[in-house]
């Protein structure tokens, strides 16, 4: 008997379980990842001479994974944003298992991209870009509810990405007060998300219960990882309250919509005072004097030089 070493083993099966894409058009390079739903490779698109990313379904999966598929491909192709990837095809393998071909993203996700930004205003900028994001795709009638660290991507060039829409919900369900609509296959009382992201509601009432509000707070969790994790001790007060409102126990407590909170976070960056942060008096001077330090120097420099010239003068 034959044997053969462990990594063409390993190969060999990688190749048999490699899905044959009909028209002849791809042709898979490798695997990128594999996750609950199905498995991402990477591939070269022979008509347009590019490179692709395909997402197939697993498998084992079930037909309500297939029917998510579908429906995270449809869900996608309906946002149309720099920040959200294009599809280009939907279609299905001999054995009926859907798949898209999308745009695909060289680049890091959100935890491994902030180590290459220490200062904290540079990360912030970036999360103002994830509010854009996100109040689009709410403006649009979808729900993420799995915004993390790892369903955000950064580009060589700090464009930002958010994936992996196979759990949104999507309709006028997902504004408040909204109409029944597309809740993504689930029923109610089933748990969609991440533990550490999910909104309360999310966690104990179920995905089906949700709405845009949800993601607010996972945008709340989100601005804590950036400023270093449990809305980082050592982060200014403002920055600590704006997460707090955010990741309020209640939804109503919290903001209620992605521009609202991107709003608080630019006054903060912009030297303004924070809405969820009432002032004292001297918080709000030394928030003055740090907004308005140029001209404080100069008044000061201006100031000091009368002083000097009025007793050098009188010498």
């Amino acid at each position: 008997m034959t044997w053969l070493p462990d990594e063409v083993i390993a190969h060999l099966r990688s190749v048999v379980d490699e899905p044959e894409l009909p028209g002849g058009r791809y042709r898979l390079v490798r695997r990128l990842g594999t996750g609950g739903m199905g498995t991402v490779y990477l591939a070269d698109d022979l008509s347009l001479d590019r490179q692709v990313a395909i997402k197939v379904l697993r498998e084992t999966a079930s037909d309500e994974m297939s029917l998510r598929l579908e429906r995270e491909a449809r869900t996608i192709a309906r946002l149309e944003h720099p920040s959200i990837v294009p599809i280009h095809e939907f279609g299905r393998l001999a054995d009926r298992r859907p798949f898209y071909v999308m745009k695909y993203v060289a680049g890091s996700t959100l935890a491994q991209a902030i180590g290459a930004m220490p200062a904290r205003n540079e990360r912030l900028r970036l999360f103002l870009k994830l509010c854009d994001v996100v109040a689009f795709a709410h403006d649009r009638g979808v729900v993420h509810r799995d915004l993390k660290p790892q369903n955000i991507m950064v580009g060589p060039f700090g464009e930002l990405y958010v994936m992996d829409w196979g759990i949104a919900k999507v309709g006028a369900e997902a504004l408040p007060g909204g109409a029944p609509a597309d809740t993504g296959a689930t029923d109610h009382g089933t748990i969609l998300g991440t533990p550490g992201y999910m909104a309360p509601e999310q966690r104990d009432r179920g995905g089906a219960a949700v709405d845009q509000r949800a993601d607010i707070h996972a945008l709340g969790r989100l601005l804590a990882f950036l400023l270093g994790g449990d809305a980082a001790a050592a982060a200014p007060a403002a920055l600590r309250a704006i997460v707090a409102r955010a990741t309020a126990p209640e939804p109503g407590d919290r903001y209620q919509t992605a521009v609202e909170l991107g709003a608080e976070v630019k006054r903060f960056l912009d030297g303004e005072r924070v809405k969820a942060h009432p002032e004292n008096a001297l918080q709000a001077a030394v928030r003055f004097l740090d907004r308005n330090r140029f001209v404080v120097y100069l008044v000061a420099a201006y100031i000091v030089l009368r002083v000097l010239v009025f007793f050098l003068g009188g010498r």
